[in-house]
């Protein structure tokens, strides 16, 4: 008698929740509620990924020069130091951040940036030092012995090399940023966390989860959006997953 493997049996499992949660939400009326919500999601997710793209930007063009300047062996002495105190800054929480940054820029938009900004800014930092750092000696020896200058050696070895781990970090980051931007809602900045705050503020749970699934799913999809950039950019050599 034919036995079912485990991972076969993981898929018939998966099978029947969806379809037992499918025909739940249809009798309930979850979806029809959901429905009702659409044209609040399609609105606050544009402002929600406004304040993702702003301050993602704002953090990439910052930690990336940052953390190239760091890796330089001129700054060898600080460079520790410098990453330390970035360290330091993330264990302050990101709505006390807010909260700074509303007391120093007022409400809504700015202080809200500035906030996600600095709550974005040390994975990226940190993986392009790291990644920098990681670089084999061997191949900037050979880079310096056929006659390039050290920014010729950054730009065309380097940089290269180091493209994987400064994705990772990118990819880490904007992962905290979308999860992070509904707390923004707090300072008058909009986004997907008016759904969820004021679902849970009324006790209604379709309100708080119409802001919660888009803001997962947006999550989700910047993360695949980067993980493609990265398979397209990254040279064949040093992406493992074009090895």
């Amino acid at each position: 008698m034919p036995t079912l493997n485990l991972s076969g049996a993981m898929r018939l499992l998966v099978l029947v929740a969806v379809f037992v949660a499918g025909v739940w939400s249809q009798s309930s009326g979850v979806i029809d509620d959901f429905i009702f919500y659409l044209p609040d999601i399609q609105y606050l997710a544009v402002q929600h990924l406004w304040l993702t793209a702003i301050s993602g930007s704002l953090a990439i063009m910052t930690a990336i020069p940052l953390g190239i300047l760091l890796s330089r062996p001129s700054m060898q002495k600080v460079a520790e130091s410098a990453m330390q105190v970035l360290n330091v800054g993330t264990t302050i929480p990101t709505l006390a951040v807010l909260a700074l940054s509303m007391s120093f820029l007022g409400i809504g938009t700015v202080p809200a940036v500035f906030g996600l900004f600095v709550a974005t800014l040390l994975p990226i930092t940190r993986n392009t030092y790291t990644g920098l750092k990681g670089v084999s000696p061997a191949l900037k020896e050979a880079a310096a012995g056929i006659g390039m200058s050290p920014t010729q050696r950054l730009l065309r070895v380097e940089l290269p090399n180091a493209l994987y781990v400064i994705f990772a970090g990118i990819r880490t980051a904007l992962a905290i940023n979308v999860g992070t931007v509904p707390l923004a809602f707090l300072i008058g900045a909009g986004g997907l966390g008016e759904l969820i705050f004021t679902g849970i503020d009324l006790y209604d749970p379709v309100m708080m989860l119409s802001g919660a699934i888009p803001t997962a799913l947006l999550a989700i999809g910047v993360d695949m959006l980067i993980a493609i950039i990265a398979f397209l950019l990254v040279p064949r050599g040093v992406n493992p997953s074009r090895a």
